[in-house]
């Protein structure tokens, strides 16, 4: 994302447009002409760069912050310079940019299925709630906890950063660090114990079943024209873990990018809180629930 130059653009053309009403109101030079003008071209960058963030899977949370940076300077200046524009606005902005970041940051976080890795859970176009302190409280996605959460556990639907891009990716843990694991003939194999399978239906093409471990099950989906292979035996590695779809052939998981660092954990997917398939779909809320 600090690498697309339009998102830098838009960064910078917007801090210019506030850089400019900070100086015409202290020079008492404002007018709503120009105050309007000024806001349109704040507007137009605002837009170009919330485009890209989400072209980019960018970390809104950043962003937020670096907004309540700049509104609280606004307001700084303002009481310093005893401007009442500028304290008023900047105080009006900084509160509730605050508290949008805070809960966006350190409670809950909106997440969109991408692809069709989970199903039957989750389905494409799902609108997830990311419970952000489960595995500890942190601003960035990435790196340890400042305060530490529990540890994750078998089952978890777990929502994180894979290794090889910065993307977040939304999976079923599945190996702890030590356990072994191997995939064979659509069964999935942990510390050399098959996880039971209790199919719910069948078809020519696919297999749903209830899979179990310990104590967590979920819903998985088998593609009788696959053959998705994972022979070799892995062991996972200390603070690692081993992740996967519940769409078990059709799923970019550990079997190809490998381990998750414990660090790159952003959280657990609790809840399904809308079903927005497109953009120019209504959006339904009959898949409304928690998520298991």
């Amino acid at each position: 994302m600090l690498y697309d130059p339009l998102f830098i653009l838009a960064c910078l053309g917007v801090l210019a447009a506030i850089g400019f009403w900070i100086r015409f109101n202290l020079d008492n030079t404002i007018n709503p002409r120009l105050e309007e003008r000024l806001n349109f071209i704040g507007f137009i960058f605002a837009v170009i760069g919330i485009w890209r963030l989400f072209v980019n899977a960018g970390d809104l949370g950043i962003i937020l912050l670096v907004g309540t940076i700049v509104s609280l300077i606004i307001f700084l200046i303002g009481v310093f310079a005893k401007n009442i524009v500028l304290r008023k606005t900047g105080r009006n902005w900084t509160i509730p940019i605050f508290l949008i970041f805070s809960l966006r940051t350190f409670a809950f976080e909106p997440f969109q299925i991408p692809s069709e890795s989970m199903i039957p859970g989750l389905e494409i176009g799902d609108f997830l709630l990311v419970n952000k302190h489960s595995y500890g409280i942190k601003i960035n996605r990435v790196g340890k906890p400042l305060f530490a959460g529990k540890d994750p556990e078998y089952g978890d639907v777990v929502v994180f950063i894979p290794p090889h891009v910065n993307v977040p990716y939304v999976k079923r843990l599945i190996g702890k660090p030590g356990d072994k694991i191997k995939y064979i003939d659509k069964k999935l194999f942990v510390n050399n114990e098959p996880l039971n399978q209790d199919y719910i239906s069948a078809s020519t093409k696919e297999v749903i079943a209830r899979e179990t471990f310990k104590s967590s099950d979920r819903i998985i989906r088998l593609e009788l024209n696959r053959n998705i292979r994972f022979p070799e035996e892995v062991t996972v590695p200390p603070n690692h873990f081993f992740v996967m779809g519940d769409n078990r052939d059709n799923s970019y998981d550990s079997r190809s990018f490998g381990f998750v660092p414990r660090e790159n954990f952003m959280g657990t997917a609790e809840v399904i809180w809308v079903t927005w398939k497109c953009w120019l779909c209504i959006p339904t809320f009959d898949r409304v629930g928690p998520i298991k």
